[in-house]
């Protein structure tokens, strides 16, 4: 078996895999990818010839890119943190989402009791706590988030994020625009 064989197989199985994730039919995805059922049945059974403008229309109507439904390089699977001891935080980008970025914090401080102290900036943030409580002050509301909990917030919200007592611990997801409100921050 060749490698050309290997990714021919392994993109039939991530076209599959994605219709079925979608909960969509042969029909459904072949109407979206403008194909005939059978024709879309035989490229998922390897029985018809993949070619490039099919994976291409096939991509964009599953809704993920071509790079991402033909990737075979799996060289860095494991990534180190980037660590800022003087943040209390270890940071790890996201390969397949260029510019998405993981954070794992301990936060020791609570929230900033002036509300001209929050700050605002394009993005969405998601985050997670893993111990303790945290206090999101998030507009003019003030929310515990407790061990287990997590909560997404656009971030032209004015926010701020504290302890509520105690030393805890949150992963925080920011999409490009968020972290680069955090590094101008």
């Amino acid at each position: 078996m060749t490698q050309d064989d290997d990714l021919d197989g392994l993109v039939r199985k991530r076209v599959r895999a994605l219709r079925v994730a979608q909960g969509w039919s042969l029909e459904e995805l072949a109407t979206r990818a403008r194909l005939s059922p059978s024709s879309l049945s035989r490229i998922e059974n390897g029985q018809r010839r993949l070619a490039l403008d099919q994976l291409v229309t096939l991509a964009r109507a599953l809704d993920t890119s071509l790079d991402q439904l033909v990737e075979t390089d799996t060289d860095d699977v494991i990534a180190s943190p980037m660590i800022d001891g003087a943040h209390g935080l270890m940071r790890w980008p996201i390969k397949a989402e260029p510019g998405m970025t993981v954070v794992r914090q301990r936060i020791t401080s609570p929230p900033p009791e002036n509300p001209a102290s929050m700050r605002a900036h394009p993005g969405r943030e998601w985050l997670v706590v893993l111990s303790g409580t945290v206090v999101l002050m998030l507009g003019h509301r003030r929310l515990r988030v407790e061990t287990n909990q997590a909560a997404e917030f656009p971030t032209m919200l004015p926010h701020a994020i504290g302890t509520a007592g105690g030393p805890c611990e949150i992963i925080g997801i920011f999409d490009r625009e968020a972290r680069r409100g955090h590094q101008t921050g």
